[in-house]
């Protein structure tokens, strides 16, 4: 019995002893979590007009776009981010400031932005950090809050742009997607302080009308035929006068550039060589057998469609050689990489181009984050986040204090937590430029997980949605004895909403006749 003990005492004692071994060489024991405390990059990609629609991670029925969806894969896809003002310039200012329009003083494309207002980046300048803005700037005054900037004069050519620094404006030859990637990945080898952390914001003209190719996607869809839209057709009799009174008709308004039926300019001469070999049979084609009815509408709806797909494929290629460089550089794993687009677009649902609605197609923009050292790969969230948040979602991110007058808040808890159904219950959008470009009617309203209640003030009528049985918004239900409750609910959720967000009233005068002008240029230098 003594033995015995003795024995398995022994054992113990052995055991025990090995485990202490096997501890201190590490044969067991866990190896040490490594963490990097250093505040991280951010790469913030910015497209114009890019449709949730025109990105295969989203669904699109249309084509492929690889490198956005490997964002998407490697971070977080947002199903419902949405634009306070569904318009070039005031996107901007929103991304810059965290402010509703009227209190960053941009509501339409037309004003200057005042630059010396408080800004993402000159707070995170004034936290450390190196800023360049590279590509789009669109907002007529100078960059500030900048290290660096190389931006594009209002909105900039497809092709041949002038680049606008500090000092002085040069002319670059080539495709301006193409240009934009070169000056980013320049900047990031070569013109930044490598001992900073860094916000890089990398803004392309693509996909804004009038969607020029580049060369290498010329003749790309050339043998697809793309189906109209199931709401192509919409005679807009079931809502508001707001819908028909605008003038943004893919079957009506598209203009002769827009189609590529005209030349474009400026083009250098081996360019416009190009460019005639790939369009030129098309057009004579279509001369010689012209079309009418259905079948004009179905070829000019392909022609716009199949151009705004090729400047997409452009911008996709190229944020896959951003991306590739921040893996060969070592970068990737302290980079925040955040892609959006100021706002959506219409590919042909209600038989539309353009944006500015508060409709869900032009509402909704792109918004996918991939940050590998905090947030895990793969999701798909259904929060209601806005580009209202990107701003203070910078801040928090490089552990910089944000200010109480921003507007948005920061989605880092959403990014690390999941789809927070608490993180925002309702969200308010408003739209001023009237009269203008297509004829929107101003209006503004709330959208909620499932509903939608819109005021065009301009004519004093009202719309309401039910998304979930409604998604394409073809049934205003507003004034319907079945949403009384829901109605009323949303009328005092707008008001306070209104009064949170320090909304005034809008004193201007409307024009008693519907605007009748499309005003927006083909080549678009100042046109959102």
């Amino acid at each position: 019995m003594k033995q015995s003990t003795k024995r398995i005492l022994l054992w113990i004692l052995a055991a025990f002893i090995g485990f202490r071994i096997l501890l201190l060489f590490g044969g067991c024991a866990p190896a040490p979590v490594e963490t990097n405390d250093s505040p991280p990059n951010i790469v913030f990609i910015f497209t114009d007009d890019h449709a949730q629609a025109a990105i295969s991670a989203y669904g699109s029925p249309y084509h492929e776009t690889p490198n956005i969806d490997r964002l998407a894969r490697e971070g977080v896809l947002f199903e419902n981010c949405l634009v306070t003002n569904s318009i070039c310039a005031p996107s901007r200012a929103t991304v810059l400031t965290g402010k509703y329009s009227h209190l960053n003083g941009q509501t339409t494309n037309g004003q200057l932005f005042d630059g010396s207002q408080q800004t993402m980046p000159k707070l995170l300048q004034a936290a450390g950090y190196e800023t360049a803005m590279i590509g789009k700037w669109h907002l007529r005054s100078e960059p500030t809050g900048f290290d660096h900037f190389q931006v594009l004069i209002g909105q900039g050519p497809y092709y041949n742009p002038p680049i606008r620094t500090a000092t002085d404006t040069t002319r670059i030859t080539g495709y301006t997607t193409d240009i934009i990637t070169d000056l980013a990945l320049d900047w990031l080898e070569d013109g930044r302080d490598d001992k900073k952390p860094f916000l890089l914001m990398y803004q392309h003209k693509a996909p804004h009308r009038n969607w020029q190719p580049g060369p290498d996607h010329l003749t790309m869809f050339d043998d697809t035929t793309f189906a109209l839209p199931p709401t192509f057709y919409d005679d807009y009799s079931t809502r508001s006068d707001a819908a028909a009174q605008a003038n943004m008709r893919v079957d009506e308004n598209l203009n002769a550039y827009d189609l590529k039926i005209s030349q474009q300019r400026p083009l250098n001469e081996a360019q416009l060589e190009v460019w005639n070999a790939a369009y030129g049979p098309k057009n004579d084609a279509i001369r010689d057998n012209p079309l009418e009815g259905q079948a004009f509408d179905e070829w000019k709806f392909n022609r716009y469609l199949k151009d705004y797909l090729r400047s997409v494929q452009s911008v996709d290629d190229n944020i896959g050689r951003l991306l590739d460089y921040l893996d060969e550089d070592g970068l990737a794993d302290n980079t925040v990489v955040v892609y959006a687009s100021d706002q959506g677009w219409y590919l042909g649902e209600h038989g539309w181009y353009d944006k500015r609605w508060m409709y869900e197609p032009s509402l909704k923009t792109p918004f996918i984050v991939r940050w590998p050292e905090r947030v895990d790969p793969g999701q798909i969230n259904e929060s209601l986040v806005s580009n209202v948040d990107f701003a203070p979602t910078f801040l928090d991110m490089a552990g910089v204090e944000i200010p109480a007058d921003m507007q948005g808040k920061s989605i880092v808890p959403v990014l690390e937590g999941g789809t927070d159904t608490a993180f925002r219950d309702a969200f308010y959008y408003h739209y001023y430029e009237y009269p203008a470009s297509h004829c929107v009617q101003p209006h503004y309203g709330v959208r909620t997980d499932r509903y939608k209640l819109i005021y065009f003030y301009g004519l004093g009528q009202w719309e309401l949605f039910d998304l979930q049985e409604d998604p394409d918004e073809l049934n205003n239900v507003h004034g319907q004895a079945a949403f009384t409750e829901i109605q009323a609910g949303l009328e005092v959720r707008l008001a306070e909403l209104r009064e949170e967000l320090a909304v005034p009233d809008d004193p201007r005068p409307y024009p008693p006749e519907p605007c009748n002008s499309d005003a927006e240029g083909w080549d678009g230098y100042d046109a959102g």
